[in-house]
């Protein structure tokens, strides 16, 4: 028999309730506080990029590069902007990505654009991924926006 509770009132939420529901904010050292009071251990961002860069040479991404978003933004550590060949390779190195950093360090990361596959995000809380097609990152530029010139951009290797 469920426990009953008087109208507009809600169950009071246990470490691991609000640990699942942490992982859908965008706030890098409130996951990390959560992590550590919770006993999960999250991965330090500079971890996260290297598996991330790591993932998508391993599936043959071109033209990747990584911006420090530190003390620029606070939506995540660091970005990364990758381009595939086509749609059906950046759709495949995103859902691989996703796979890997769920295997490798419990990340469940927020992943929109992977059906029309010309431009994804994924969003790992403390590394912001996006992997176009060619023409769609030509488009929209994004390296500009975030690193003027594209010049203070660091090329991944």
């Amino acid at each position: 028999m469920g426990v009953r509770l008087a109208p507009g009132r809600r169950p009071a939420l246990s470490l691991e309730d609000n640990a699942l529901s942490l992982s859908t904010t965008a706030d890098p050292s409130a996951k990390r506080a959560m992590s550590a009071m919770s006993g999960v251990q999250t991965p330090t961002s500079e971890k996260l990029l290297a598996a991330i860069l790591k993932s998508l040479d391993d599936d043959k991404a071109v033209d990747v590069v990584q911006v420090d978003l530190r003390g620029k933004s606070e939506m995540g550590d660091y970005m990364v902007i990758a381009s595939g060949r086509s749609t059906r390779q950046v759709s495949s190195m995103a859902e691989k990505l996703v796979d890997r950093m769920k295997q490798t360090f419990g990340v469940i990361s927020k992943v929109e654009g992977k059906e029309a596959g010309d431009w994804v995000l994924i969003d790992t809380g403390d590394v912001i991924v996006h992997i176009f097609r060619p023409e769609v990152r030509e488009f929209y530029q994004l390296e500009k926006m975030w690193v003027p010139g594209a010049a203070g951009a660091q090329q991944a290797t």
